[in-house]
């Protein structure tokens, strides 16, 4: 079992940065690839951002490319997302999450554990 402790969440005006963490229990974090996912308001769960078991490899949706980063410190068992140039449209809950396989990053479904999330409110 691995749980997922998400916390940086708060209110930033429209360009700003946030830093987002999310802290796994256990001892196997490195094994497993990570993925933050965000909600908002009446609309679905969409992907952000993912990263490898080793950091090699990452994913972004498009919608934060060149404004977020995600990576992570295995020796912490911690996985963060910076957040750059933030628009009001980035308001929402995000979620960390842990999956052991390979594949399927953007897929949400495919992860098997998830954090409680964390409230990111952008001001325009």
């Amino acid at each position: 079992q691995v749980q997922l402790v998400e916390s940086g969440g708060g209110l930033v005006q429209a360009g700003g940065s946030l830093r987002l963490s999310c802290v796994a229990s256990g001892r196997t974090f490195s094994r497993y690839a990570m993925g933050w996912f965000r909600q908002a308001p009446g609309k679905e769960r969409e992907f952000v951002a993912a990263i490898s078991w080793n950091g090699g490899i990452t994913y972004y949706a498009d919608s934060v490319k060149g404004r977020f980063t995600i990576s992570r410190d295995n020796a912490k068992n911690t996985v963060y997302l910076q957040m750059n140039s933030l628009k009001s449209e980035d308001t929402a809950v995000y979620y960390c999450a842990a999956k052991f396989d390979n594949f399927g990053y953007r897929i949400g479904r495919s992860y098997d554990y998830w954090g409680q999330g964390t409230q990111v409110t952008v001001s325009s």
